[in-house]
């Protein structure tokens, strides 16, 4: 088919179609300085299967930026409007109003020269418009008023400012997130730390800040709702963040074997090997997937190898340590070991206050301390407590309800307290649990002082072991220090009584519960 045979498209239809989604996807300030004063010279459409866009700059400098900043992004939207394959030319040339004569025709008013990056200083042609030759197919739609899209054109004075080059760079990093499939509000400013945490946040920073160098691999661990996951995404968005040019991958375990056999499926297998094994960051979450399957691991066996061996970084997470996955290769399994393991706790009741606040923050709820510790005190883990901010946001926004405790309690009592699992964990552990909780230590609540604290710790875990376990009075007894039935039957009924009235005994027990809930899983 000939090109004269194709139909043309309406320049300026595909110009306002082309802004459109260009300022979906970007700050007004960017779009302004970068899309508008930009604008659309011609569509050509060389057969049915490709076309080509030009765009022209005002100078060299606007003309390299579009090229080097946001050319791919350019190039996806003209191919989603005109449904081809676009190739993209970038020129430099003055652009003035177009005017149409009295009988409706558009007349050209601009002159532009191809831009090129070795002739930066080119001057615009005269001669370089679409009527050059009568006998060849008009190459050149003109665009008649293109202004008339731009309500506000960018003043001079904007098209530099440090806030529009700073919002142009966020723009570039945000996509370059959404590309590796990294969540942008999971970074380490919004990750809080405590004791249960701690070491793997440090390990997690130093590995983001020299990856490759710090710790190689480093395999993360821990029960549902830790924050191992957050702690992947953080790393992510801090090396990409300060190396924007750097390869990264970031997939599930199921989606490494997803792609193993999609590419053994469509004898592909070299071009999964050229994704995998020249990657500078591997991050893999739920490594534990792998295992069992032969031609999985096998793969993964080599690509971790190449990896290793060009100092590329891998970071590794799973609900449990190695040594505990079932069916995972020795080889595999000792080379995870070989790296720096650390175990991540199930999150204390001051991390998840601590947890609720921030991530309030970050969604613009307002929560006092008090509601984050109510919130804190009946959910157990991360994630949990990230779908309770959302049903409470939702409360908020769909229900225009007002936060406060009684609108608090009845969305726990339906989210979380009716799905809390029985507890199901030795004595030991509830005695070790209350004894962190209120920061006392274990042979202390055992013992036999009379201190108003560790009375109270003491009474709540002989408590916690006749209500949750359902221990025998005696047996309770033998874990401190030979008590009679009698002590304990007092410390019960005393806790009982309390409870009722002592709104924070009752926060302490509920907290305490939550955790030994997580901890028995």
């Amino acid at each position: 088919m000939t090109s004269q045979n194709v139909v043309q498209p309406d320049l300026e239809d595909v110009w306002q179609n082309y802004c459109q989604q260009m300022q979906d996807q970007l700050s007004p300030a960017v779009f302004n300085t970068w899309i508008l004063s930009n604008p659309l010279t011609s569509v050509v459409f060389l057969d049915p299967q490709a076309a080509t866009i030009t765009i022209t700059s005002p100078t060299t400098f606007h003309s390299t930026n579009l090229k080097k900043n946001f050319h791919d992004q350019i190039k996806r939207v003209f191919e989603n409007i005109l449904e081809r394959s676009c190739q993209v030319n970038y020129q430099v040339g003055e652009i003035s109003h177009s005017s149409r004569s009295r009988s409706g025709g558009a007349r050209q008013t601009s002159q532009s020269t191809p831009f090129s990056s070795s002739s930066p200083n080119q001057i615009p042609n005269p001669s370089f418009t679409s009527n050059n030759n009568s006998d060849r197919v008009s190459t050149t739609h003109q665009t008649s008023s293109w202004q008339n899209v731009v309500p506000n054109s960018p003043r001079v004075e904007d098209l530099f400012s440090e806030h529009s080059l700073h919002s142009a760079a966020e723009d570039r990093f945000q996509a370059q997130l959404r590309g590796v499939g990294l969540r942008p509000d999971y970074t380490f400013e919004t990750f809080a730390v405590s004791t249960s945490n701690e070491m793997a946040h440090a390990a997690a920073t130093a590995v983001s800040n020299r990856p490759g160098q710090s710790y190689n691999p480093l395999f993360l661990y821990g029960g549902v709702g830790v924050g191992k996951t957050h702690l992947m995404h953080a790393i992510g968005n801090n090396i990409l963040r300060n190396n924007p040019d750097i390869k990264i991958l970031y997939c599930t375990g199921e989606e490494f074997t997803n792609d193993i056999v999609h590419a053994i499926q469509t004898k592909k297998a070299r071009d999964f090997k050229e994704r995998y094994r020249h990657a500078n960051v591997l991050l893999l979450d739920d490594v534990q997937f792998i295992a069992g399957k032969n031609a999985v691991q096998e793969e993964f066996f080599h690509t971790f190898n190449a990896l290793i061996k060009q100092l590329s970084q891998i970071v590794l997470t799973s609900d449990r340590p190695p040594h505990e996955i079932t069916l995972l290769e020795d080889r595999l399994r000792s080379r995870f070991e070989a790296g720096l393991m650390i175990d991540i706790q199930q999150p204390s009741f001051e991390l998840r206050t601590a947890i609720v606040l921030v991530k309030t923050k970050a969604q613009n709820i307002p929560f006092s301390i008090d509601q984050a510790k109510l919130v804190a005190s009946k959910v157990e883990s991360a994630r949990k407590i990230e779908g309770v901010i959302t049903s409470i946001r939702s409360e908020m926004e769909l229900k225009h309800r007002q936060i406060n405790t009684e609108m608090l309690e009845e969305l726990l009592a339906v989210e979380v307290e009716s799905k809390r699992p029985q507890i199901k964990v030795p004595p030991a552990d509830v005695i070790k649990t209350v004894a962190n909780h209120y920061k006392v230590k274990q042979s202390s609540i055992k013992g036999h002082s009379r201190v108003k604290r560790l009375v109270t710790a003491r009474h709540v875990s002989m408590y916690l072991m006749k209500q949750e376990l359902s221990m025998p009075l005696t047996e309770i007894g033998k874990w401190f220090a030979g008590r009679d039935h009698t002590s304990v039957l007092h410390a019960v009924r005393k806790i009982n009584k309390e409870s009722v009235i002592n709104e924070n005994l009752q926060q302490d027990i509920s907290a305490l519960c939550t955790t030994l809930s997580a901890v028995s899983r």
